[in-house]
């Protein structure tokens, strides 16, 4: 079933703070991880997996930092943390503030075991409130319409989130951890290019990898300043595949528009040239 007959088939959502289940789950290699559940009905089931762990750990190493922009529940902080850590960080950012409090439980979840450092914030242009514009009324899912090309006729809902200027963040708040920084994901329904050019000095001088969401919306002209932003930067491109190995086949710029969504896996060229070596 296509993703727009499955949008139209759905029963409106009225407003409710739908609240959580915990989750257990059993990894070969890291024990038991606990992991809230968000009871929205718009909200696809999540499990935690060894192998998304151990593809992780390719990049993240004990001790780094990493940072989830976009960070919804914390289905993808999770294993990131898992990978780095009770001695590193993980810098998980959600600006939708219902959202967020599932993803401020599961950062307080498996204290052993991780280390999640949560945040109400959307990486914008400059600090202040900005209106984004979700699917439904108990806002699941959305992003900031203002800055899209495209129209998104679905997205009638709109919630004030309040916004950083990421960089002044990660200077000011977590200069330390930032010489250790291996890993950025980003899944900003459209936005991640921009947040990227925003954090761009910081992305060439510690030279982590990236993972970068491809939205279904981008136009062709969108999908190919992403791709130049990374590549004229130094990054080789990836398709990103779930699971133990994530690079997956190499990607050019008329490889970007044969599939409609997808993520991008941005490794550092020197990086990946000493791995060839």
């Amino acid at each position: 079933m296509s993703l727009s007959r499955l949008i139209k088939r759905r029963d409106k959502v009225p407003f409710a703070q739908w609240g959580d289940e915990l989750k257990h789950f059993e990894l070969p290699v890291d024990g038991r991880v606990d992991y809230a559940r968000w009871l929205h009905p718009y909200e696809m089931t999540k499990s935690i997996h060894q192998s998304e762990v151990e593809g992780l750990r390719h990049f993240i190493k004990p001790g780094d930092f990493a940072i989830d922009i976009g960070a919804h529940t914390g289905d993808t902080t999770l294993p990131m943390a898992l990978a780095a850590g009770k001695t590193g960080c993980v810098l998980a950012l959600e600006p939708n503030p219902y959202v967020y409090e599932v993803l401020k439980k599961n950062a307080q979840l498996n204290p052993e075991k991780t280390n999640i450092v949560p945040q109400c914030l959307a990486a914008t242009e400059y600090d202040g409130n900005f209106v984004f514009h979700y699917t439904d009324a108990s806002y699941c899912n959305g992003g900031f319409r203002s800055q899209q090309l495209w129209p998104l006729f679905r997205r009638q809902h709109a919630l004030t989130v309040r916004g950083r200027v990421l960089a002044n963040l990660l200077e000011q708040d977590f200069a330390e951890w930032l010489p250790r920084l291996t890993y950025v994901k980003v899944d900003a329904e459209g936005y991640d290019c921009a947040i990227l050019k925003s954090i761009l000095p910081i992305l060439v001088e510690t030279r982590p990898v990236i993972r970068t969401e491809v939205f279904r919306k981008l136009l062709a002209s969108e999908r190919r300043d992403l791709f130049d932003l990374l590549a004229d930067n130094g990054f080789d491109l990836f398709r990103y595949e779930e699971g133990a190995q994530p690079r997956g086949i190499p990607m050019t710029r008329d490889k970007l528009t044969a599939e409609k969504h997808f993520d991008l896996l941005a490794l550092p060229r020197e990086r990946d040239l000493a791995k060839a070596a």
